[in-house]
């Protein structure tokens, strides 16, 4: 039992990483300019500064504006879904083809899932946070749930970054595109909210079966505990 309440411990703490892993890739761009689920950084580079685009969930930022000695960031406003390919065809004209764009374009929308994603886990680690059985079984069905959003707007970031990463580092201009801490934070999320799950369900059917089993022994007015037989294995007393 105590191996088994150790092991609910684990995948309660797993719980609360990945919701705060989750958590950082919600308040990317442009909420904190310098988080980014991918970076593009720029060819404008002085001794000073090298400006650099950030795209997160809800927009995306240019850090270092001109003029140089300013050093300045500017964030644009917050929304849900935006259109990455013409930030970029703006700021260092690369080129995109139509379909590439209106991917890129629909596919942002769909990161309204993070901080769905972010909730979920949170309240996943609030249910394993009890030490009851149906707690535990919440815990691990809200956690199954998180783990299949999580999985599902990953893919989408990685379709949707990957098409503006292929496209600024290969049209020649010089600018560097990357994935940023964002996209990393989001994958560690997948993984442990992935572990977390069969952990809690594993200690919550795990703990099911040790209090069956005890309840299934009879304890004598003497204080003595026997075990329960069937009636076929019972004595006739007569």
């Amino acid at each position: 039992m105590a191996k088994t309440g150790i092991f609910h411990h684990v995948g309660t703490f797993l719980l609360f990483a990945a919701a705060i892993l989750l958590l950082i890739t919600t308040i990317s761009a442009p909420v904190i300019g310098d988080i980014a689920i991918l970076k593009v950084m720029l060819t404008n580079k002085t001794d000073i500064r090298n400006s650099s685009v950030t795209f997160g969930t809800f927009g995306h930022c240019v850090l270092d504006v001109a003029p140089v000695q300013t050093d300045q960031d500017y964030c644009y406003p917050k929304h849900i879904g935006y259109n990455p390919a013409d930030i970029m065809t703006t700021i260092d004209h690369t080129t995109f083809s139509t379909a590439a764009e209106d991917s890129s374009k629909a596919l942002t929308r769909v990161m309204i899932l993070h901080p769905i994603a972010c909730a979920l886990a949170f309240i996943a680690f609030l249910f394993a946070l009890g030490a009851g059985f149906c707690g535990a079984i919440f815990a691990s069905m809200i956690a199954a749930v998180a783990w299949l959003v999580t999985l599902v707007v990953m893919v989408t970031d990685f379709v949707l970054f990957g098409i503006i990463k292929r496209h600024v580092n290969s049209d020649g201009s010089g600018s560097h595109a990357y994935y940023s801490v964002g996209m990393w934070t989001i994958l560690a999320a997948m993984i442990l909210l992935f572990i977390a799950t069969f952990i809690v369900l594993f200690t919550c059917c795990s703990s099911r079966m040790h209090r069956n089993n005890r309840t299934s022994k009879e304890t004598g007015y003497n204080g003595t505990t026997t075990t329960r037989r069937h009636f076929w294995q019972r004595r006739n007393r007569y």
